[in-house]
C-alpha cells in the first residue's frame, strides 16, 4: 500500500518515513526546501489524535485506508471527528484489491503505474491489476 500511495502522489521530494519505529513521522511525506511538511501521508487506521497532530504540522494530510470491512467500521466510528479536519483527505482501497496485489508482489519486480480518470492500473510482466480508489473525504477545491 505504501508503494501505491507513493505512485498516487509521485513527486521528486516525496519520501518514505521511518514508519512504525518513529511516532512523529508519517508513512510518506513531502517537505519543501525549508523542511516544512507539505504533505503527510498515513496508511491504515490511525488514531484520530495522530491525524489531528498531522494536520497541525502539515499543509495537507492524506489517509489511505484499506482492509475492507474493518476499514469501513473504523471510518464509521471516526468519520464525524475526521470530517472536521479541513486539511485531511481520506482514500479507501478495496480489501480484495490489496490482497490480490500483495499476492503478486515479489522482491525484485518492476511495476508500471498508469493513473487515468480516477482509475489506477498496475502492470508487471506477470500481472495487470486495476482499482478505482473511493474517496471517503476530499479537501474542498480552492
Amino acid at each position: 500500500v505504501r508503494l501505491l500511495a507513493f505512485a498516487l502522489n509521485a513527486d521528486d521530494r516525496l519520501e518514505f518515513g521511518r514508519g512504525l519505529s518513529v511516532d512523529d513521522e508519517p508513512d510518506l511525506w513531502r517537505r519543501d526546501y525549508t523542511g516544512d511538511i507539505e504533505l503527510w501521508i498515513e496508511l491504515g487506521q490511525p488514531d484520530e489524535s495522530r491525524l489531528r497532530k498531522a494536520a497541525g504540522r502539515a499543509r495537507a494530510v492524506q489517509l489511505v485506508t484499506y482492509g475492507g470491512r474493518a476499514a469501513d467500521i473504523w471510518w464509521d466510528r471516526n468519520a464525524s471527528a475526521l470530517k472536521k479536519l479541513a486539511l485531511l483527505e481520506v482514500m479507501d482501497l478495496p480489501g480484495e484489491f490489496v490482497t490480490e496485489w500483495g499476492a503478486q508482489i515479489e522482491r525484485t519486480m518492476r511495476w508500471d503505474v498508469l493513473i487515468q480518470d480516477g482509475e489506477v492500473q498496475l502492470m508487471s510482466d506477470k500481472a495487470q491489476l486495476s482499482v478505482i480508489p473511493t474517496w471517503r473525504k476530499q479537501k474542498p477545491q480552492a
